[in-house]
């Protein structure tokens, strides 16, 4: 059974930095797309990043130049790291691994930028 959990969220002032980080358990990693997205209240679940198997990356406009997504497939870890923070960054973040038609995701970590 594949489970992802994230760790890392919290509260940041703007302009600060948080690491996400995912635990990947109950396959191999590096079979695995992988990726994050965000839900903010009252809005609809965006994609963030993503990672492919070969480790190409993909980023959503508003993050670019500011988050970089990265695995560690000998650990099964999916990180995010996030920079520059903006209140708009707001939301709850989750991880998923991708294979196929098959998509699993994390339970989420709260991220709240506020002064």
């Amino acid at each position: 059974q594949v489970q992802l959990v994230e760790s890392g969220g919290g509260l940041v002032q703007p302009g600060g930095s948080l690491r996400l980080s995912c635990a990947v358990s109950g396959t191999i990693l590096k079979m695995y797309a992988v990726g994050w997205g965000r839900q903010a209240p009252g809005k609809q679940r965006e994609p963030v990043a993503s990672m492919t198997t070969s480790g190409n990356t993909n980023y959503a406009d508003s993050v670019k130049g500011r988050f970089t997504i990265s695995r560690d497939n000998a650990q099964n870890t999916v990180s995010l790291q996030m920079n520059s923070l903006k209140p708009e960054d707001t939301a709850v973040y989750y991880c998923y691994a991708e294979r196929g038609d098959l998509r699993y995701w994390g339970q989420g970590t709260q991220v709240t930028v506020s002064s």
